[in-house]
C-alpha cells in the first residue's frame, strides 16, 4: 500500500532533487506552442496501427481511422498524438521500415494540422519520412541507429523522446534491477546520451524510463506494477539531469480486471505527484479530469 508516510519519506531522503532546474521542451504546435516541462502536464495520446497492440482500445485499423481517433484524441485534451506501426510487445510481428512508412504517412499528414505528432520508431528511414511529413518529435524505442536518428532531430529541429534501454530495439527482451533503487541506474543511463544528444544539435530532449516496455525479469504482473509504481512515484529524481521527463502509465489487467482503463488515471495521480512533465497515455479523457482534479484541489 502506498501511503502518505511513503511520500513523505521519499521527500525527506530527496526532496533536494526538485531544486534541479529543468529546461522546458516547446514546440510549434498548431494551436499554439506546446511547452514540456515544469507546470500543468502535458499529455500525450496514442494511436496504434498495429494489429499486435495490446491495448486494443487504441488499435486504429486503417490510416485514416488514425486520423479519426487522434483528431477525438486532441480534442479530448491531448497536445502531442504519437503514432506507431509495430508494436513493443517482443513477440510482436515486426514491420519493414517500408511498409511503417507506407502506414504512418497518411496519418502523419492527416494528424499534422490536429496538434504536435509523435512517431515511435527505431529505424531512420522512418524518421526521415515523418518528419518531412510534419511529424516533430521522434519517440526513439531504440539505440541500434542512434546516432542517425538524432542527427535527423538535429536537421529538422525535432524533440527527442529518449527511451531507457540498451538494445537494439525495446522488442529484444532485457532486464532490469527491480529489487534495487532505479533511479542511479537511470541517471548513469541517461546523462551521457543526453551529453551526446546535445554534442550533435539535438536541443530539445524528453527522457522516458521505460516503463511501458517489457523486461524478462518483470512478467510477474505484481513485481512489474510495483516496480513501474516505484519509477513513477519518483521522477523528481531525474531532474538533475535538467531535461522533462515522460511516462507512459500502466493498465495492470492482473490488478484492475475489467476495469482496466481506469488503471491509467490512477498510475497518471502517482507520475504527476512524482514529478512527471510528460504523461503518455491511451485513455486521454479520463486522464484529463483526473489531472483537472489535482490541479483544482488542496489538501493541507
Amino acid at each position: 500500500m502506498i501511503t502518505l508516510a511513503d511520500l513523505a519519506a521519499l521527500q525527506r531522503d530527496h526532496g533536494d532533487a526538485w531544486a534541479s532546474p529543468v529546461t522546458p521542451v516547446v514546440l510549434d504546435g498548431p494551436r499554439g506552442p506546446v511547452a514540456i516541462g515544469d507546470g500543468p502536464v502535458t499529455l500525450m495520446g496514442c494511436v496504434n496501427l498495429s494489429r499486435d497492440s495490446t491495448y486494443r482500445e487504441s488499435v486504429a485499423t486503417s490510416p485514416a481511422d488514425a486520423v479519426r481517433m487522434g483528431r477525438i484524441q486532441a480534442a479530448q485534451g491531448a497536445a502531442i498524438i504519437d503514432l506507431g506501426a509495430e508494436s513493443s510487445n517482443a513477440k510482436a510481428a515486426r514491420v519493414s521500415a517500408d511498409d511503417q512508412i507506407d502506414t504512418l504517412m497518411p496519418a502523419v499528414k492527416g494528424l499534422a494540422a490536429e496538434a504536435v505528432v509523435s512517431v515511435e520508431t527505431y529505424e531512420p528511414a522512418v524518421v526521415r519520412a515523418a518528419l518531412e511529413a510534419g511529424a516533430r518529435i521522434l519517440n526513439m524505442t531504440g539505440r541500434e541507429h542512434e546516432e542517425d536518428m538524432l542527427e535527423l532531430a538535429a536537421e529538422y529541429d525535432a524533440a527527442v523522446v529518449m527511451c531507457f534501454g540498451e538494445t537494439a530495439n525495446v522488442r529484444e527482451i532485457a532486464d532490469v534491477p527491480p529489487d534495487a533503487d532505479p533511479i542511479p541506474v537511470l541517471l548513469d543511463h541517461f546523462a551521457p546520451r543526453i551529453a551526446h544528444a546535445r554534442a550533435l544539435g539535438v536541443d530539445k530532449v524528453v527522457i522516458d524510463p521505460g516503463m511501458g516496455f517489457y523486461y524478462g525479469n518483470l512478467v510477474d504482473p505484481t513485481t512489474r506494477a510495483r516496480h513501474q509504481a516505484r519509477v513513477l512515484a519518483q521522477g523528481f529524481r531525474l531532474r538533475p539531469l535538467g531535461v522533462p521527463v515522460c511516462n507512459a502509465v500502466p493498465h495492470t489487467y492482473d490488478i484492475f480486471g475489467d476495469e482496466f482503463r481506469k488503471a491509467e488515471g490512477f498510475y497518471g495521480v502517482i507520475a504527476t505527484l512524482g514529478g512527471t512533465h510528460l504523461v503518455r497515455t491511451h485513455e486521454v479523457a479520463h486522464l484529463r479530469v483526473v489531472l483537472r482534479g489535482l490541479d483544482e484541489l488542496e489538501v493541507r
